[in-house]
């Protein structure tokens, strides 16, 4: 089979089109046949080392969330069936690229994947599990300050995969949402429900104060200042702390796979109550060339390779 491998540490240049073993099942596992993969920004920065636990050893492949067909079924008993339409998340911060999602096969662990309905199609549901995951665990991180309904929330990044969950996640939770856009993309995030939309190019200090803030870019000290004293800033990648300290509480979000989690925000996908969208689709031969696409920036939606 093909695999794209990140051949050292560096940038696009280091994935490299490689020929791979197909994998096999084993117990409690089963291979997907995979049809699309998402780029995220976590992807990009494994093959330059800057990821939490340090760098990883190569090679490796890259590669979080896939969507695909059950093409195997390992020994004992089974919960998915050869042809399965399948989505799941490679919890790459256990795996550390073996597996990774750059390849046309993975063997995985059931437990890692959900049913994709019907309704949903491989591309878009690729988008699902790293973004929405991330952002309803972030949110929850939120929801300990015991804030009471209607309270503000600033989200950074509404334009983004995380930021654009998040933004739609706590509408649902009856926060007020003011949502910071890439500029041109305010339709965009003011149909996901947000309050009040903000330009990405906003002073911060001038909004609010809110009583809390979902850093998705993140960008630190410029988002938290649009926070009350005594509010809560959660961020997903570290952030130096707040000078002077006014009592607001920093947290990190960094994403865990959670099973029946993935497999409710899946559905609530699936049946239209929460919105993804793609900007590009990409071989996945050309996953050196998504990486420059990502590192370029400027992508409304998610870039998402797909796998013949």
């Amino acid at each position: 089979m093909l695999g794209v491998v990140a051949a050292a540490l560096g940038g696009p240049e280091v994935l490299q089109v490689t020929e791979l073993p197909e994998p096999e099942a084993g117990p409690g596992q089963v291979v997907v046949r995979v049809r699309a993969v998402c780029v995220h920004p976590a992807d990009v920065a494994s093959t330059t080392g800057e990821i939490p636990r340090g760098p990883v050893p190569t090679p490796f492949l890259p590669g979080w969330d896939i969507a695909g067909e059950v093409a195997s079924v390992g020994p004992g008993p089974a919960e998915f069936g050869v042809g399965d339409r399948v989505v799941g998340m490679i919890p790459w911060y256990v795996t550390r690229g073996a597996p990774g999602g750059y390849a046309q096969f993975v063997a995985a662990d059931a437990d890692w994947l959900v049913r994709l309905p019907d309704e949903l199609d491989f591309v878009s549901a690729a988008t699902v599990p790293l973004n929405a995951q991330t952002a309803h665990q972030g949110l929850s991180l939120v929801s300990l300050a015991m804030l009471p309904k209607g309270s503000s929330i600033l989200v950074t990044g509404a334009s983004g995969g995380v930021g654009g969950f998040a933004t739609q996640l706590a509408v649902q939770s009856g926060f007020r949402v003011t949502a910071q856009a890439s500029d041109g993309d305010e339709q965009w995030v003011r149909g996901l429900g947000a309050h009040e939309v903000i330009s990405r190019t906003a002073d911060l200090s001038t909004v609010g104060p809110v009583s809390a803030v979902f850093d998705a870019v993140p960008v630190g000290e410029a988002a938290s200042a649009a926070v009350e004293d005594r509010g809560v800033v959660v961020a997903t990648r570290p952030t130096p702390p707040l000078v002077p300290d006014r009592g607001v509480r920093q947290e990190l979000q960094l994403i865990h796979l959670d099973r029946e989690l993935l497999a409710d925000l899946v559905g609530q996908v699936a049946a239209g109550r929460l919105s993804t969208r793609v900007a590009v689709t990409m071989p996945l031969t050309e996953a050196a060339d998504a990486h420059r696409r990502v590192l370029a920036g400027g992508l409304l939606g998610k870039l998402v390779l797909t796998v013949d």
